[in-house]
């Protein structure tokens, strides 16, 4: 290797979010993410009628008015923070390698596409590129959709990077302990629940049946993290999230689980979500306030959303470990 030759780039992928939260920014959107098979594999003609005559139509002005309730002067959170860390996980990678290590964010549907994302990256001469999805555990729905736009960017290349794939980090010992640190602390200022709720973004039964093994990663997870803080098996549960159709996702639901908390008149109730690594409209809008109303309104008494990772030193220090690992098994 030539000794100004860089030895390696980042690329972060995340899953995306419209340009603005508008209802032609929303309709663009939509219209790429839920044509992906790797979304929704209903049939594609009958899926391309439902898509264009119904959902299209419809939705898209709905789903305006949630983006604008956590819309910042910055932009889409989501973005925002994958940016954020894209730039501190490259302040950490130059000083850990001693060298500028390119890193680029690159988003499986809309803005940046992993496209620009890789030609920035071979622009600067790399030719081996760490792809770190940013979904600690895999799912077909994700981290496969990931692969797939990876190698619909790179079809049409005479010169083809290597290509290292981080598949999953959901049991890394760095990212368990981030994020039960991050626990911690909200528990340090705020004090503790009665009870701690996982939840998790859901998934259709029949993906889990069909071999998607993501529901038994977010198990291991949380039972992972509930370890790491100490707590007794009725110190904390797990449900799954933002299930939509009529078809049955996987369960526990957290809606259903904290309508059903409320009833009880629960006394305080702590909702984290691990499968984020940034907080988004799944975190800040769904969690943070439908569900927050569903739980206070069933007559639960105290509701705190505990905000992911992020851009968090931690987080960052546990995605250069998990590269490191990655050079280790990948030289």
């Amino acid at each position: 290797m030539a000794k100004d030759k860089l030895p390696f780039g980042v690329l972060l992928i995340n899953l995306g979010t419209p340009d603005a939260p508008t209802p032609s920014a929303i309709r663009k959107y939509l219209k790429q993410f839920l044509w992906d098979i790797r979304v929704v594999d209903t049939a594609r003609p009958l899926w391309w009628l439902i898509l264009h005559l119904i959902i299209l139509p419809i939705r898209p002005k709905v789903i305006a008015k949630n983006y604008q309730s956590i819309w910042t002067e910055q932009g889409s959170p989501l973005r925002t923070h994958s940016e954020n860390q894209t730039s501190a996980l490259a302040l950490q990678l130059k000083e850990q390698y001693q060298k500028d290590i390119p890193v680029a964010l690159g988003m499986t549907y809309g803005n940046p596409s992993i496209q620009h994302a890789i030609e920035q990256l071979k622009d600067k001469g790399i030719e081996h590129i760490i792809v770190l999805p940013l979904y600690p555990q895999y799912s077909a729905t994700t981290t496969g959709a990931a692969f797939d736009a990876i190698a619909s960017a790179l079809k049409n290349e005479s010169n083809i990077p290597e290509i290292s794939f981080v598949r999953h980090y959901y049991q890394e010992k760095t990212y368990i302990q981030a994020l039960a640190n991050s626990i911690k602390q909200y528990w340090q200022q705020h004090g503790t629940p009665e009870t701690l709720l996982f939840s998790f973004h859901g998934i259709p039964e029949r993906y889990q049946r069909e071999g998607d093994p993501y529901p038994e990663q977010c198990k291991e997870t949380a039972q992972l993290t509930a370890a790491a803080l100490g707590l007794q098996d009725d110190q904390w549960m797990l449900s799954f999230q933002s299930r939509v159709g009529r078809e049955e996702w996987v369960k526990p639901y957290t809606d259903l689980t904290l309508a059903e908390l409320g009833q009880q008149e629960h006394n305080r109730i702590d909702v984290v979500c691990p499968a984020f690594s940034v907080d988004c409209l799944e975190t800040l809008e769904e969690i943070d306030q439908e569900n927050r109303h569903t739980y206070i309104n069933a007559g639960g008494k105290e509701y705190h959303y505990i905000p992911c990772l992020n851009a968090s030193t931690e987080h960052i220090n546990a995605f250069a470990e998990i590269i490191r690992k990655r050079l280790i098994d990948n030289p």
